[in-house]
């Protein structure tokens, strides 16, 4: 078992932050372990897709369930690597807000071993893609600020 927990602070509102991270086709932009995202059903909140993730190009297959503004639940079911990743979003002021990010996962076959190593490159990929959805979201909220 393999888990992961980093957050961080935005200076955005939820609103917007949501907007992000909500947007799963873009989510290749955001989170670079995912190469290719595809959506194979969707019965509203809940999306089943296909995702091919850095990791020797192989396939995984998710369950995500959208709860509106304030968090998303990646249940990967197929694929090296199998569990959860929870995105939460709460509000801290009128513009700030909290992203936290927490994985509970399991490896598969032979990637077992390589499990430190693996640990630590979806700790920083997880901090480095909340870099970019901050980027993302202060520039978008900067912008609003200008109209």
């Amino acid at each position: 078992m393999v888990i992961i927990s980093t957050s961080r602070t935005i200076y955005s509102p939820k609103e917007i932050i949501w907007t992000i991270i909500s947007d799963l086709d873009s989510d290749p932009t955001y989170w670079q372990g995912i190469k290719e995202a595809r959506n194979l059903r969707v019965d509203g909140n809940v999306i089943e897709r296909e995702t091919i993730i850095s990791f020797q190009h192989s396939k995984s297959q998710e369950i995500i369930t959208l709860e509106p503004s304030n968090q998303i639940t990646i249940n990967i079911i197929n694929g090296p690597i199998i569990g959860k990743k929870v995105l939460r979003l709460t509000n801290v002021s009128d513009n700030e807000s909290y992203l936290d990010v927490n994985w509970d996962i399991h490896l598969k076959g032979f990637i077992r071993v390589f499990t430190p190593m693996v640990k630590k490159h979806i700790l920083a990929g997880t901090i480095n893609a909340m870099e970019r959805i901050a980027k993302e979201a202060e520039k978008r909220y900067k912008e609003t600020k200008v109209k």
